[in-house]
């Protein structure tokens, strides 16, 4: 899970130029107005990843009210007559395109106008009161949400997430919407993505992956997993997860890593990245795996332009975007038998009494099982995008007022058994297990499996211009795709948008195919679906 609030300069100016309404401004004074604010922002995060990581029971309270004044003051920056003053000496305010003042600026300072006018508007939307009582009842509830699913008790988290969701009742008020209101939450997180655009992307990858979950549940002999449960020292997940992360290119000069309840990822500077995992004796993969997916969000914060920084330009596209860092490395690399023919003798060696007598091929099955469970963080390439999908039905029926929050773990339980024919008998593993509502992130649900079908469509460029790249991943070489990544998605920043980023580094618009063939082929070799009638194996490489 990405967080982008963000916090440190080094070496620049950290006060904008006092306001002169009748002065002639340049883009330099906008860039430094919105260099407070980032400021404002970042020292809000850090104070969201001090209360998720360090930060004493007892300080909730004291927490939430210091969060709510910090994210009200860099609203009312952002609201404020002076930027918009700045802005509007380049932007027409009908149009929200650059006025023939910029008719001199390049490509890029006219998209860091564009998206900086974007924010002002969505943010001038929104009353400075109702940003610090959200901020301050997001704050307490991540708190309760913690408690709650320790003790698996959603009645106690029951009376915050009213509160929430009817703050979100408020916000779409604020926001409008055209067609649904889940729209005015979803554009927040992934700009331009509607309910009518993702319905019938969904449920075409919903009717590719149905089949296929239907054909793994066939095989009468699914790969041996029993070695993932086995007793593993938490101290030593934790070495290999640094390991995997120093490979993969991320830099602990400019990051670091530390345990939270749910994995994470925030960072307040491209010299300044938090990374979270979690970490349980018996199970293998949990601690691997987020350090690798967070890790894709790391990369992807630590290559941001850091001479962009406090402007649209130098902040990640959209969370979607974002996801596709994370689920490219975690899934498309980090899943993939040529990653582990590096990395699995290193893991043995850490561990020589659990896995000295497998085999790689038998890890690597392993690591890939197909089986429906509960825990969507835990969940395999297959099922994962079915949890996705679960939850943006269950939000938007909480959104669209069809159904009670009160009814929310009923729904919970009959959408799980709709999608992956599996329910929950405790609330910690139903409807308490995400952290998302209980920091108002209403609408986020769906850049994930987004983030899917993007990395899908950057893996197979990425190894169409780098035809070796199986052959360095072997060798444990991996800054060759980081290098490849920073140059076609992370130096852009904001600059271009999801559809036109896509096009620039692909030719392609987005898909479901390219997910769909590589998932299909990767399962179908290791399960053997060409033994099964009526699903010959070359079905499966369309």
């Amino acid at each position: 899970m990405a967080s982008r609030l963000s916090a440190i300069t080094h070496g620049v100016n950290t006060r904008a130029p006092p306001f002169m309404p009748h002065s002639p401004h340049t883009l330099d004074d906008l860039k430094a107005a919105l260099l407070d604010i980032q400021h404002l922002r970042d020292t809000a995060a850090l104070l969201s990843w001090d209360q998720e990581t360090v930060m004493p029971a007892g300080g909730g309270q004291a927490r939430a009210a210091q969060l709510a004044t910090l994210q009200t003051l860099a609203h009312d920056k952002l609201v404020s007559p002076e930027l918009e003053h700045l802005l509007l000496h380049h932007i027409d305010p009908t149009t929200g395109l650059a006025t023939h003042h910029a008719a001199g600026l390049d490509d890029a300072s006219k998209a860091l106008l564009r998206e900086t006018w974007r924010d002002v508007t969505r943010a001038r939307k929104l009353p400075s009161d109702f940003v610090t009582r959200l901020g301050h009842t997001c704050s307490l509830a991540q708190q309760a949400w913690v408690e709650a699913r320790r003790q698996d008790d959603f009645v106690q988290f029951l009376p915050h997430l009213r509160r929430i969701v009817d703050l979100k009742f408020e916000e779409i008020d604020y926001m409008g919407y055209t067609d649904s209101p889940y729209d005015a939450l979803l554009d927040g997180y992934e700009p331009g993505s509607t309910v009518a655009q993702l319905g019938p992307l969904f449920a075409e990858l919903r009717d590719g992956l149905i089949p296929l979950l239907d054909h793994v549940r066939a095989c009468s002999s699914p790969p041996d997993t029993r070695m993932l449960c086995l007793s593993y020292d938490q101290g030593q997940q934790l070495e290999f997860g640094k390991l995997v992360l120093r490979t993969m290119g991320y830099d602990f000069d400019r990051g670091r890593l530390d345990l939270s309840a749910h994995p994470f990822t925030t960072a307040f500077h491209p010299t300044d990245v938090r990374l979270t995992t979690r970490v349980f004796e018996t199970d293998l993969l949990s601690c691997l795996f987020s350090c690798i997916h967070e890790g894709g969000h790391g990369l992807y914060e630590q290559g941001l332009p850091c001479e962009l920084y406090g402007t649209p330009l130098g902040q990640p596209l959209s969370l979607g975007m974002h996801e596709s860092q994370s689920r490219l490395w975690e899934n498309n690399v980090g899943r993939s038998k040529a990653f582990w023919v590096y990395f699995f003798p290193l893991l043995q060696q850490h561990f020589p009494v659990q896995l000295g007598a497998v085999s790689l091929d038998d890890f690597y099955a392993a690591l890939n099982t197909v089986r429906p469970s509960l825990i969507r963080v835990e969940a395999d390439e297959v099922t994962y995008n079915l949890h996705i999908m679960a939850r943006f039905d269950i939000e938007r029926a909480i959104v669209e007022r069809h159904v009670p929050v009160e009814d929310l773990p009923t729904l919970w339980r009959e959408t799980m058994r709709d999608y992956l024919g599996i329910v929950p008998d405790r609330d910690a593993e139903g409807v308490l297990q995400d952290v998302h509502w209980s920091l108002g992130a209403f609408g986020y649900f769906p850049t994930y499996t987004l983030g899917n079908l993007y990395a899908s469509l950057f893996d197979r460029q990425a190894r169409q211009d780098l035809p070796t790249l199986d052959m360095d991943i072997q060798r444990g070489h991996l800054l060759s795709l980081r290098s490849w990544l920073n140059q076609h998605v992370h130096q852009h920043g904001r600059r271009y948008s999801s559809a036109e980023l896509l096009h620039r580094i692909t030719g392609h618009p987005l898909s479901v195919e390219p997910f769909l063939s590589y998932i299909r082929t990767k399962i179908g070799e290791i399960y053997g679906f060409s033994c099964l009638p009526g699903f010959p194996l070359n079905t499966l490489r369309e």
